[in-house]
């Protein structure tokens, strides 16, 4: 081996501080701290590093014909396996005393997940409309793990494949598909968002460049240039002040913190600044115990969370964040350290013992699954379940249930007797569909029910890019306008996400139709004002009647989970007191919202169009409530009414009816 090779090998104290500068934000970030608003790109300098080191690992080991497949993964067992284990087993606990069943079969299936090193393959599954909270799943954190594992598993294999056909070309093989990911990447952020957050062939452009690197520096070594390792260094942390959630991430954005991390894995000697700072005691100190840092942290924040029910305080996420760093270190000392030490644990121990962890997590979550989240736990759990909850029992997404009716152009149709009525709309529209049908039964009629998430009721080509919305919201309005049997015309949706291209905890939303794009949520509103009117204009000449729901208030908690858990917590509380502890929002918290929304509807008024008023309904002078006055939960979550609450609105419509 040549003396360079032996360079390569050497310990780099500045990757363990780099490591540091990732998990710092990272949990900070996820603490909830604004300041940090892009910490999340913590994330990204991990994969980095992590394909430097690896490739490192692996090519000097190929060239010197000592590379075991079976080696390596054991070595990423002795590294990866015991403390996440660990922190498995202390999250089981806690979650069978403070989860709903609903959370707990949620958390049971990312048991089998993680066994599976398929995590990120089921929270993007399961990321979507109706979701739980994301900041409420303890181990959601590990989808980044299961994306290493993935790329562990992999790529030793690829290498060895590719490695008869020369050095040379294994990089540029490497330099292809790296390009390729990033380009895909780029393409995924405006067409498949979640996917592309959390799958690996979106993400694999990151690790590979990490592996570039470390074919570079085995090549030159580390060359010294203060000014460019200190701008790499510079660049990851205007990252992670600068950056926030409204940037699509992973894209050609991802590119400038992953840059910054090659130029430091590059050019940071230790002479450089910039590797003297990374080089500390305090970055390094940090470095060392990054991995089991970014394991305790989301537990310990996603329980903090279910627990209080409330927001909570930003002085207690930063000392459940000061707590991640000491029980990192501790696990740090007395696990991982210990796993690592051939001498102290045997390769057959650590097969033995890696099989143990898998199958434990993967067996307790199959049964929790299968068990319904241990709904037994919980003696109010009858009570909880007669909550109705939006799902997929009414035609929401294409129109579609197996119950329904299918004729009119293909589209589902509710009630029961003569078609007179066409209801179309996002999911808000969606919500009001089981309603409407019983509604509807009642006086032998029937409906034309057509909706989808995000899909807004307008025209003019008004979506996000997402699926067919535009198209089957035009084909909707325009069959309902030419059909003969058709009288009436109700659009309902959640409005003010199309003026404020938010909603909840979402990342911003820009919006666009035939005529643009908005380049930012301010622009959302010049769109939502030309295709509201565009719409409005082509429905008032339609001669039909028409319907418009104003948009109903949104909340800051989920009905089901708030009451569910009060009753968890506090057993003895009756049932009406929990659920009148629901937290309002004032009427002015509403009207600012909506403000750009009523704009918009108090210019557009004609004989043959009704607005429908549905804060009168929900709201008294002063609040806006989730449930009515006798304790009727309304709302199945923050922001879609349940069955009950559909009532209340679609007997308001009903009044129309008779006008």
């Amino acid at each position: 081996m040549d003396k360079r090779r032996i360079v390569n090998l050497k310990y780099r104290a500045e990757i363990d501080g780099l490591r540091a500068l990732a998990v710092v934000p990272v949990i900070l970030f996820h603490a909830g701290f604004e300041l940090f608003g892009g910490g999340f790109v913590g994330v990204d300098v991990f994969f980095v590093i992590s394909g430097y080191l690896i490739t490192t690992i692996l090519v000097e080991d190929i060239e010197n014909k000592r590379f075991s497949i079976a080696k390596f993964y054991e070595r990423r067992a002795r590294r990866i396996l015991p403390a996440l284990f660990f922190v498995i087993l202390v999250c089981i606990p806690f979650a069978w005393m403070w989860m709903l069943p609903t959370q707990m079969k949620d958390f049971s299936q990312s048991l089998v997940a993680v066994s599976l090193f398929a995590s990120n393959i089921l929270f993007w599954r399961e990321s979507g409309y109706f979701d739980a909270a994301a900041e409420e799943k303890p181990l959601l954190h590990t989808w980044s793990l299961a994306v290493e594992e993935q790329y562990y598993v992999l790529f030793p294999i690829l290498l060895i494949f590719a490695w008869r056909f020369g050095k040379n070309r294994v990089f540029w093989m490497i330099v292809v598909m790296a390009t390729i990911s990033l380009l895909l990447s780029e393409w995924g952020w405006r067409n498949t968002e979640i996917a592309n957050f959390y799958l690996a062939p979106t993400r694999a452009w990151e690790l590979f460049s990490g592996s570039i690197a470390a074919f570079l520096v085995q090549k030159n070594g580390v060359k010294k240039n203060s000014f460019l390792a200190l701008f790499g260094l510079a660049i990851i942390v205007f990252c992670i002040f600068f950056y926030d959630e409204e940037i699509p991430f992973p894209s050609l954005y991802a590119l400038v913190p992953v840059f910054g991390v090659v130029l430091l894995i590059l050019y940071a000697d230790r002479e450089t600044l910039a590797a003297k700072i990374l080089s500390s005691k305090a970055f390094v100190g940090i470095g060392l115990i990054s991995y089991s840092a970014y394991l305790w942290h989301q537990p310990l924040f996603a329980f903090a969370r279910i627990r209080l029910l409330d927001h909570p305080p930003e002085a207690l996420m930063l000392t459940l964040s000061l707590t991640s760093l000491v029980l990192a270190y501790l696990s740090w000392k007395y696990i991982e350290i210990p796993f690592r030490n051939r001498n102290k644990v045997s390769r057959k121990l650590v097969y033995t013992s890696s099989m143990i962890m898998l199958f434990i997590p993967f067996g307790l979550g199959l049964y929790g699954h299968f068990a319904n989240g241990f709904e037994n736990r919980i003696a109010s759990w009858e009570y909880l379940r007669s909550i109705p909850v939006v799902g997929d029992t009414y035609c929401h997404n294409e129109g579609r249930r197996s119950e329904a009716q299918l004729r009119e152009n293909n589209f589902c149709i509710i009630g029961d007797g003569s078609l007179e009525i066409a209801i179309i709309g996002d999911s808000h529209a969606g919500a009001l569909f089981d309603a409407a049908n019983d509604f509807l039964i009642s006086k032998n009629r029937s409906a034309l029910a057509v909706s989808g998430g995000y899909c807004a009721p307008l025209l003019n080509g008004f979506s996000d890019s997402r699926g067919d919305c535009a198209e089957t919201i035009q084909t909707a309005i325009n069959h309902a306008i030419a059909s003969e049997n058709i009288s009436t015309i109700i659009i309902a949706a959640e409005w003010a996400n199309y003026t404020t291209g938010y909603r909840g905890n979402d990342k911003p939303r820009l919006w666009a139709d035939n005529l643009g794009r908005a380049e930012s949520p301010s622009d959302n509103i010049e769109l939502f004002k030309r295709s509201f009117a565009n719409t409005f204009e082509t429905l008032s000449a339609s001669n039909k009647r028409v319907i418009i729901i104003e948009p109903v208030p949104e909340f800051h908690y989920y009905a089901h989970d708030w009451v569910g858990r009060r009753l968890l917590f506090s057993q003895e509380e009756p049932i009406r007191e929990a659920v009148r502890s629901l937290p309002s929002i004032s009427v002015s918290e509403y009207d600012e919202r909506n403000q750009a929304v009523f704009s918009v509807f108090n210019r557009h008024s004609s004989p043959n169009v009704s607005y429908v008023n549905t804060k009168s309904l929900f709201c008294d002078e002063d609040k806006c409530y989730q449930y009515n006055e006798d304790g009727l939960v309304l709302y199945s979550d923050f922001n879609h009414v349940n069955y009950h609450g559909a009532q209340k609105i679609i007997r308001a419509v009903s009044s129309f009816f008779n006008r």
